[in-house]
């Protein structure tokens, strides 16, 4: 969760300027304060051993973080602990919370109650950190009446007065992604002002709010990356990149080459272009490296 809003209009894009860009609550990086739920967590499961003290290594080896950059992130809070004995758990539970927002109560709407509406409808973890399922809420009068988590789910049109009467600044968007972009400009003139995306889809939002995206999607693909690096199943280098590359692709790929006039079989990576402009190459829309670029963009 970020504490602070985007200076100008934005898309939901990769925040490579996180580290650098201080927070506006009390000058905290932003890169800050996205550590700081994970100290969080790891601290509220201490609390719940009844373990009074840790140190910043205990700390940061539960957290996932090094024990220098813990210390620096405390420092923006004012928490510099006891040399010797370490940090008040009790405290620095209450300290994080206090800067996260988390010591008052966060009404939360659902858009979208599919299977994963559902899922997080029914999550108890919102409650026991701050935030209440206000209204669940769909489109599709099919589901339009049905309840989950105990709620019942209302219709769309009802969206703006349950903004108003619930005083809701979050909400959250699970529909399908052609429908996310017009949920959250309605999300946004009603007057929520922090939305939590699940849509896989870039969402561009005006000034004064923030977007925060989960693509479960990525994650796995990351994954998958790193599964074939330690597996040793590289590409091989004699057959095309396409040849690995799911149907869809393929499929785009050869269209692309016939209407350029081209070949139907790609070229592998071991059968330079014969002829072959050299300051073509690369480039999308022609043969060679730049071939998958033309159907799947940077």
């Amino acid at each position: 969760m970020a504490i602070g809003r985007s200076p100008q209009s934005s898309s939901q894009t990769p925040d490579q300027g996180a580290a650098r860009r201080p927070s506006r609550a009390r000058g905290i990086p932003e890169a800050t304060v996205a550590r700081l739920p994970l100290y969080l967590r790891a601290l509220t499961a201490l609390s719940e051993r009844s373990v009074p003290t840790v140190s910043s290594e205990e700390l940061a080896a539960a957290a996932g973080v090094n024990s220098a950059k813990l210390r620096k992130d405390f420092s923006y809070l004012g928490s510099y602990g006891t040399r010797g004995v370490g940090y008040d758990v009790e405290y620095l539970v209450y300290q994080i919370s206090r800067e996260l927002g988390l010591t008052q109560d966060w009404p939360v709407v659902i858009v979208g109650i599919g299977n994963l509406g559902h899922a997080l409808a029914n999550y108890g973890g919102f409650a026991s950190r701050g935030f209440r399922v206000a209204a669940l809420l769909d489109a599709d009068p099919a589901v339009v009446g049905s309840s989950a988590a105990g709620l019942p789910v209302r219709h769309m049109d009802e969206l703006e007065s349950i903004v108003e009467s619930q005083h809701v600044s979050i909400g959250v968007i699970t529909t399908p992604p052609g429908a996310a972009q017009q949920v959250c400009d309605r999300l946004v003139e009603a007057g929520v002002t922090s939305i939590l995306n699940f849509a896989p889809t870039v969402l561009t939002v005006p000034d004064g709010v923030d977007v925060r995206k989960v693509d479960l999607s990525i994650e796995l693909q990351i994954l998958a990356f790193h599964e074939q690096r330690k597996a040793g199943d590289e590409p091989d280098r004699t057959e095309s990149v396409l040849d690995r590359a799911p149907g869809p692709v393929r499929a785009a790929a050869a269209k692309l080459r016939r209407a350029a006039g081209g070949t139907t079989k790609p070229r592998t990576a071991a059968e330079p272009a014969k002829d072959a402009d050299p300051a073509a190459k690369g480039k999308p829309g022609t043969t060679g490296e730049g071939e998958l670029s033309a159907v799947m963009p940077a």
